[in-house]
């Protein structure tokens, strides 16, 4: 039989989130009931709380970055047992049959991938994510989180890691590159400690120098103020790679003169207008505009383990249940540093 959890739930387009006892599946045979200890906060479930995505499916819990204890798994589990440490990202579902899955890049199920949230599962339902006490998820979609890496800073991993990783190694990021990393947030601040680490020379470029040390905290050798009207063409040709992770209309012509030739500018915001580019100038010195998202599951515990023998985290602050609309005005508002982490056993029905 189902059995129920509390979460944190919106009831309605512009409420506020209040606790619920939410209704879990039984388990099947391939399933992994896992025990939330914390639940980050990402920008995506505030865009999709507020409808600025298009309409959500209420009532709502989001959250797809989980970390916790597994306390049950069905009879024909064989990557997890009773007491892992494990993390849940972004999708819950995949055919797991199609070309891209068996490639193990499930985000581009040619079915159609199953979020964690606000998403129809292949039953009909819609899933409900990780502001909850517990979730019950297919093995194939839950990862293992290394003893060296604490649970409540592993748990932006499962998104802001994966999504910042997977272009990095993609595009390059290693000893000899110069990598730019454009803004200093829940995404940014990743960027930075996973390039960092894999060898590159780091430099934030962001509106102003407020978060300088942080960022050499984090492993950057340089931070600069993009307001500054001389940086484009003091730094131009200096970059390898740039990622974009903010959701802002930059000028992309102006970012594009900063790469080196055959240099890539790759974005992982989501910018509310198209980009305006001109084709000379990618052609004329063989750059590239390209975009990523999240990872599959070979890639996400691949970034997790990355992490693990790294020493790497998400720089965070902890809340309990009662905060949670504070803190989502306060992400909009850049007033943190650097993701909001629940403490689920604070939501009490």
């Amino acid at each position: 039989m189902p059995t129920t959890t509390p979460a944190l739930s919106v009831a309605a387009p512009g409420e506020r989130f209040a606790p619920i006892n939410l209704e879990r599946r039984d388990l099947r045979d391939n399933d992994v009931r896992i025990d939330i200890q914390w639940a980050g906060i990402c920008h995506s479930d505030i865009h999709t709380i507020r409808e600025e995505w298009g309409s959500a499916n209420f009532p709502l819990v989001t959250g797809h970055e989980i970390a916790g204890i597994v306390s049950e798994v069905g009879s024909a589990v064989t990557r997890h047992k009773v007491g892992d440490r494990v993390g849940v990202g972004c999708l819950v579902d995949s055919c797991g049959e199609c070309e891209q899955c068996k490639n193990g890049f499930e985000q581009f199920c040619e079915r159609g991938s199953v979020g964690t949230y606000n998403a129809t599962d292949y039953d009909g339902e819609i899933t409900q994510g990780g502001y909850a006490q517990q979730v019950v998820v297919s093995e194939r979609f839950v990862c293992h989180i290394p003893d060296g890496i604490d649970l409540d800073v592993a748990a932006p991993l499962l998104c802001a890691g994966i999504t910042t990783y997977s272009p990095l190694k993609r595009w390059g990021a290693r000893p000899g590159t110069t990598v730019g990393i454009v803004g200093m947030g829940g995404l940014g601040h990743m960027g930075v400690k996973i390039a960092s680490a894999l060898g590159a020379e780091v430099v934030v470029l962001s509106r102003t120098t407020a978060k300088s040390a942080d960022a050499k905290e984090f492993g950057a050798v340089d931070h600069i103020a993009t307001s500054d009207e001389n940086v484009f063409k003091d730094n131009a040709g200096r970059f390898d790679l740039i990622l974009n992770t903010v959701s802002a209309d930059l000028p992309m012509e102006d970012y594009l003169r900063l790469l080196k030739p055959t240099g890539a500018l790759v974005s992982v915001g989501m910018p509310n207008k198209p980009y305006e580019i001109s084709p000379g100038s990618l052609i004329g010195r063989n750059k590239v505009v390209a975009g990523s998202m999240i990872g599959g599951l070979p890639e996400t515990q691949e970034m997790l383990n990355f992490c693990a023998e790294h020493g790497i985290g998400a720089t965070v602050e902890r809340i309990d249940a009662s905060q949670v609309d504070e803190a989502y005005d306060k992400v909009v508002a850049g007033d943190v540093r650097y993701r909001y982490v629940i403490d689920t056993s604070t939501i009490k029905p």
